[in-house]
């Protein structure tokens, strides 16, 4: 099963065609999030606040594709994008937070799935609930161990599922946004402009929804994190700017068209997945078994994605001596299998967590999108550094002007994405960042290393008294999960 420390030969390193990333940026992004989408979005705006919400994220999500894109031209050795640019551009510690943060993104995103799929069933499962029950939390544990086994097996076989999977879970969602677009009624429209009841300003509205739009777009960067498998390099920019513009229109189509179906506060009060209560109202029951089946084929298709990608990061990382030797090992099939493993492990023990939340499901949801925040400033200041400096620009100028503005608006974006999640998030953030340290010392250990620079050390304390802080306000109830 797992035999090697080191990288098998290229020779026996799948290459992935154009079609197969593009296919995977999609799928890494069509998962459980768009299915959830009219009722958060009920919960937070009305009709207004949505298209404002939309055309900021989908205008930010934008820069970081773009973002992303320059990266694989200009940076063609960095592999891993969200990790590698991270540390080219601001030393191997931030480099190892990028990489720990986004790896640790991915397997809190994987729970969401599985709550999902429970709550689904719970619906005529009552055992189930909302997918937080003990019951639950065992049927999920079975199918997260069952999935560890078919991924193992290797990367070609999952990449192939994945693309069928990808094609068969956009179709019950491209079926609803037809329907409801024939059954909208623009009186009930036009009366959620602004939202349901007790909502706050505008701005506010708009605020409360960057959590969930960063979380529906995660996967935007999936190209670039396979950049090492791409048969060519330009087709990992390609196949994220046209994943994200096709993903980009399908979420914003399902938030608005539902807005035209039910009165936003029955659509805020609607069993996840809500998408299936929407179609329901508009044309039977029919139409929540149809968003149902629908769910269960896109969420397994998106865990399969996902939990890859988390465990290509950690092992690039430790390829690269950031994270220590034992996640180096792969299977026969190029899967990195100690980094499966581990992915597993704390997919395993967050979704354990989910039982002691409030909310399950928001509450997974808006920590996988907290946590991606730092590995996406990392990667837009990149761009943005290489700009500044005109690092490759001086052999290869072209596209200068544009790629500067690029940078700097995606750094400004994802500033205000870190506002907008707000001390809460943050704080639970440093909760789980700070431990990872643990892995960092050990590598460096490993290696005979100095276990810290003084600027690393900085970034320690920084960590550190950030979980504190965290930890005391989950004790003191400041905060809740």
């Amino acid at each position: 099963m797992a035999g090697t420390d080191t990288a098998p030969p290229a020779s026996t390193v799948q290459k992935l065609s154009f079609l197969t990333m593009t296919s995977m940026v999609v799928g890494s992004m069509i998962g459980a999030g768009v299915f959830s989408l009219p009722r958060r979005f009920a919960q937070e705006t009305g009709v207004a606040g949505a298209l404002i919400a939309w055309t900021i994220a989908g205008a930010g999500m934008l820069m970081l594709a773009f973002v992303f894109q320059t990266l694989a031209v200009r940076k063609p050795g960095l592999d891993a994008g969200v990790y590698a640019y991270a540390k080219a551009g601001f030393g191997e510690y931030l480099g190892f937070f990028s990489a720990f943060g986004y790896w640790a993104s991915a397997c809190v995103g994987n729970v969401t799935y599985w709550v999902l799929i429970m709550s689904t069933v719970g619906a005529v499962v009552p055992g189930l609930g909302d997918g937080d029950t003990w019951l639950s939390i065992v049927l999920s544990t079975v199918g997260v161990w069952v999935f560890f086994y078919l991924i193992q097996r290797g990367v070609k076989d999952a990449a192939v599922v994945n693309r069928i999977v990808t094609i068969a879970k956009v179709v019950p969602i491209l079926v609803f946004v037809l329907l409801a677009l024939f059954a909208l009624d623009p009186g009930v429209f036009a009366d959620n402009l602004r939202g349901g009841t007790g909502m706050g300003s505008l701005f506010e509205q708009v605020k409360g929804t960057m959590l969930v739009t960063v979380f529906v777009f995660l996967g935007v960067e999936g190209a670039s994190v396979y950049s090492r498998h791409a048969k060519r390099r330009q087709d990992v920019g390609r196949a994220t700017v046209l994943g994200f513009l096709a993903v980009f229109a399908v979420f914003a189509s399902v938030t608005i068209v539902s807005y035209g179906i039910l009165p936003s506060d029955e659509i805020a009060a609607l069993r996840q997945p809500s998408m299936g209560g929407v179609l329901e109202a508009a044309v039977g029951e029919w139409g929540k078994v149809l968003v149902s089946i629908g769910l269960i084929v896109s969420v397994l298709g998106a865990y399969l994605a996902w939990t890859l990608m988390a465990a290509e990061v950690l092992y690039v990382a430790a390829q690269d001596d950031d994270m220590p030797r034992f996640l180096r090992r792969t299977t026969a099939g190029d899967v990195p299998f100690a980094a499966l493993l581990l992915t597993t492990a704390l997919i395993q023990v967050v979704l354990v967590v989910t039982y002691f939340s409030e909310d399950a499901f928001n509450f997974a949801l808006d920590l996988t999108s907290a946590l991606s925040l730092i590995p996406f400033l990392l990667a837009a200041a990149y761009a943005l550094k290489l700009a500044i400096t005109r690092d490759t620009y001086r052999e290869q100028p072209r596209g200068w002007g544009r790629e500067l503005t690029v940078g700097v608006l995606a750094v400004a974006y994802t500033i205000f994405l870190l506002f907008a999640a707000g001390p809460k998030f943050l704080l639970v953030s440093f909760i789980v960042y700070a431990p990872a340290t643990l892995l960092f010392v050990l590598a460096r250990r490993e290696q005979g290393r100095r276990l810290f620079s003084g600027r690393e050390l900085v970034i320690l304390a920084v960590s550190v008294i950030g979980a504190v802080a965290g930890i005391t306000a989950l004790a003191t109830g400041w905060i809740s999960i």
